[in-house]
């Protein structure tokens, strides 16, 4: 029988396991002459391809370590190597501009995102979302999950939604928070939760999950993606990688992920 200690276990290893491998590419593929970006873990398929096709183009390549905003943030504040920061949310990123730790006139709003409601890909919950949604009634017993829903992007849009829908309050007690939005689209797709709410990007980058609802953009604030080059960057090709993820090319690539490119495409 599934129960909440091992549902407990089942997340902590989720965590661990997903912090291990986003943490990997830093600490054993780092070169001093590769442009690191730290960026948002709904970035990670999108950016992976962007990546790829700077590479095809330039014969460069960015080494990334994917995360949830709030912990890279945090990274970068210690001293972490990162030359570029793409957060999931403009809070992040203007923690450290606020701490003049970021290149002036290096930041922009790149991408728009929504957040959607899931559940595993052989499902047969439906559900309208809105006041009445009964969302706390389909849960049952059953968890929704959710990034951390006060530090990560996805987990503090979620809450927003859900409360400016009247239906927070009776979900609380429900949610599994995970450490970031990966994590949570992980235990919807491995069927350990029932439901979650994740960026519509990541439900279209799990075949194991289907989008049931999608939350009205005017509960929660804009879903806006920043990116900005670190103060303490001294790589040249930082520039040229922000460049690059400007370019029409990236803007394909990002849109076929679901994102909405939010800047006028530049040439290479």
């Amino acid at each position: 029988m599934f129960t909440r200690r091992s549902f407990t276990r089942v997340l902590a290893a989720l965590g661990l396991a997903f912090a291990g491998w986003c943490a990997i590419p830093v600490q054993t593929t780092l070169a001093a002459d590769k442009v690191v970006v730290f960026a948002a873990a709904s970035l990670k398929n999108a950016l992976d391809n962007v990546n790829a096709a700077w590479k095809a183009e330039t014969g460069k390549e960015a080494t990334i370590s994917y995360a949830a905003s709030s912990a890279l943030a945090k990274q970068i504040e210690s001293g972490a190597p990162a030359d570029i920061f793409i957060s999931a949310d403009l809070q992040w990123m203007k923690y450290l501009s606020d701490k003049k730790l970021t290149k002036p006139g290096s930041e922009m709003e790149l991408l728009g995102n929504r957040i959607v409601l899931i559940a595993p890909k052989d499902s047969a919950v439906e559900i309208t979302i809105g006041k009445d949604s009964g969302l706390a009634k389909l849960l049952g017993d059953g968890k929704l999950a959710m990034a951390d829903v006060k530090a990560v992007p996805a987990g503090r849009y979620g809450k927003a939604a859900l409360e400016n829908l009247g239906v927070w309050a009776s979900v609380e007690g429900k949610v599994a928070q995970a450490e970031n939005v990966r994590a949570a689209l992980k235990l919807v797709a491995t069927g350990e939760a029932p439901l979650g709410i994740v960026y519509q990007t990541d439900a279209h980058a799990e075949p194991a999950v289907k989008v049931i609802g999608t939350f009205p953009s005017d509960t929660h604030e804009p879903i806006v993606y920043p990116i900005g080059i670190t103060a303490e960057s001294k790589k040249s090709d930082a520039e040229a990688f922000v460049k690059f993820v400007q370019s029409a090319k990236a803007k394909t690539l990002f849109e076929e992920q679901g994102f909405t490119f939010l800047v006028a495409p530049v040439s290479n």
